[in-house]
Formats: C-alpha cells, structure tokens, sequence
C-alpha cells in the first residue's frame, strides 16, 4: 500500500514544517515510530527544498542584460 506525500504549498512552508521536526528530532521525547516517520518526512522535505533552491539559482544566472529572464523549471530552458 503507498501513501501520497503531501508536498509544502511553497518553499517557506516546507523550512518551517522542517524546522519544526528537527526541533521535536532534537527533544528526544518521541516514541521510535514517531521518530523514524519524523526522519523520514524531513528527508522528503529537505529534498524539496533543496530543489526550490537549485532552481532558484538557477533562474538567477540567467540573465540577459540588466533583464532575468524565466526559467522552465521542468527543461531548463529559457521561456
């Protein structure tokens, strides 16, 4: 049986959700199920954010003149 991962509606939301688990993490007053589906939702979280980020970087060191230009996510490419 798989589950649906519920993605962060944004960046902001998906440091604060992982922050917060580091914070319980950290606490030591988990149970070791509790702490394990902890661990295994910050991953998640971290991957994303850590996608949103390169992204980011991304669409900035694509600059044409003084102009940024939008960046395909999905391709790469220059809309």
């Amino acid at each position: 049986m798989s589950k649906t991962v519920k993605q962060p509606e944004n960046f902001e939301a998906g440091y604060a959700e992982l922050e917060t688990l580091i914070a319980q993490l950290e606490s030591g007053n988990l149970s070791l199920d509790a702490a394990l589906a902890a661990y295994q939702r910050g991953q998640g979280l971290l991957q994303y954010c850590e996608g949103k980020l390169a992204d980011a970087e991304r669409q900035l060191k694509v600059l044409e003149g003084e102009r940024l230009q939008p960046l395909n996510p999905d391709t790469g490419d220059v809309a």
